[in-house]
């Protein structure tokens, strides 16, 4: 997998897909002011304990941060606002209602793949794992799905701009991407907030009415709150699951082997699913901030410093997980930290699973061969937040 980390583009900062384990499980970067956390049982206390460990990351960034960009955002928030916004729309993703969906999403993912019947190669991201994600939660939200390819573009600019940011120095080009993400984020709650309009107007059966008319407190959500709210269900809803499907193919082209034995036994599926969320994390990275004076891993970490929490690293960490480097689509129990834990556990996991299930199987039954090119390889984002695709061109074998 290390050389073909560096061959696809992974961002050097994942250097455990280069066969490194990091020294200490916890560390001081100096020169980003930040402390790394690679361990996973550090990973898991941090991710564990709100009190302690803060999602109000933004108050520490090193340039000012406009509310309206923040307020209402789920990522952002503790308790208790951060449960009473996921309360608002915890209903749409009870296994019930997910399960109900199954249907739509095994009908879809034909759709999609009806479009690229006969050809003798496919780009899964472009044909398969964002159109379908995407479409589902545009309509559980009640937004176009027809406007994706808007969404696509608006994410990409997004994500292209993430970097690991210096909380000592003020560097322009810091500076300059922090800003561009923010301008980005409005381009999208501008959007939002048209639909969010037309619903205070005209009321209908879907998720962006359900928040436009909840209250909290007593309190109906500000223009601003709904617009950050929705910002973030339809990124969430769809940008780790269109990860997860191009990560676990990929994967099962990097191991044949393995691959054969979840093409034979389809039980795998969804463990198979699971062990490539550890193996190759979508949300490498994740921000807290310490409320108070800590100890972690015999690293005192005084109040209000920034940690980097690198689920991508704990889920390669050897005290949690025998081979850890193995990529075992059977692997049980697989307790790994791709979808979160404690409070910001992933609201749509569910959700995920059942089209990462359902969109896995199809592939299987259509295409009787799935492997990657050499002269077109994989294009992986440039962010070191995430681990994830932005390109994977398949060979496929026809039925």
């Amino acid at each position: 997998m290390s050389i073909l980390a560096d061959q696809w583009g992974i961002h050097p900062q994942h250097v455990w897909l280069r066969g490194h384990r990091p020294e200490q499980p916890v560390h001081y970067d100096e020169r980003l002011g930040t402390w790394q956390v690679y361990g996973y049982p550090e990973a898991l206390e941090v991710l564990s304990d709100p009190k302690t460990f803060s999602s109000d990351t933004a108050r520490l960034f090193p340039v000012e941060i406009d509310e309206s960009v923040i307020e209402g955002n789920m990522v952002q928030t503790d308790p208790p606002l951060h449960g009473k916004l996921r309360k608002i729309v915890s209903h749409a993703f009870t296994p019930k209602s997910v399960a109900d969906l199954a249907p739509r999403i095994d009908r879809l993912t034909h759709e999609l793949l009806d479009a690229v019947a006969g050809q003798d190669r496919i780009e899964l991201i472009a044909d398969l794992a964002y159109p379908l994600p995407v479409t589902v939660i545009a309509e559980l939200l009640g937004v176009p799905s027809s406007d994706r390819a808007m969404f696509k573009e608006w994410v990409d600019k997004l994500f292209e701009t993430m970097h690991q940011f210096s909380l000592i120095s003020r560097r322009e080009e810091q500076e300059r991407n922090l800003q561009a993400q923010m301008e980005q984020n409005r381009v999208l709650n501008d959007y939002i907030h048209e639909h969010a309009a037309e619903r205070r107007r005209k009321p209908r059966q879907d998720l962006l009415t359900k928040i436009v008319e909840a209250k909290v407190d007593g309190e109906r959500l500000t223009d601003i709150q709904v617009m950050n709210f929705a910002s973030i269900l339809l990124i969430a809803g769809y940008h780790t699951i269109t990860m997860m499907l191009g990560n676990t193919m990929l994967c099962l082209d990097r191991y044949p082997d393995q691959a054969a034995r979840v093409r034979a036994d389809r039980s795998m599926v969804p463990t198979a699913i699971e062990e490539s969320l550890r193996f190759l994390t979508p949300t490498a990275l994740i921000y807290r901030v310490t409320t108070t004076e800590v100890e972690i891993a015999g690293q005192r970490i005084p109040a209000n410093r920034m940690l980097a929490v690198w689920a991508a690293a704990a889920n390669r960490d050897q005290r949690q997980f025998a081979d850890p480097e193995v990529f075992d689509p059977a692997r049980h129990p697989n307790p790994h930290l791709a979808l979160g834990r404690g409070i910001h556990f992933c609201l749509g996991a569910t959700l995920a699973r059942l089209e990462g299930r359902i969109a896995l199987n199809i592939l299987l039954d259509r295409f009787p061969e799935l492997r990657t090119l050499p002269d077109d390889p994989p294009v992986f984002l440039p962010s070191p937040d995430m681990t994830g695709l932005r390109a994977l061109p398949l060979r496929a074998g026809r039925p």
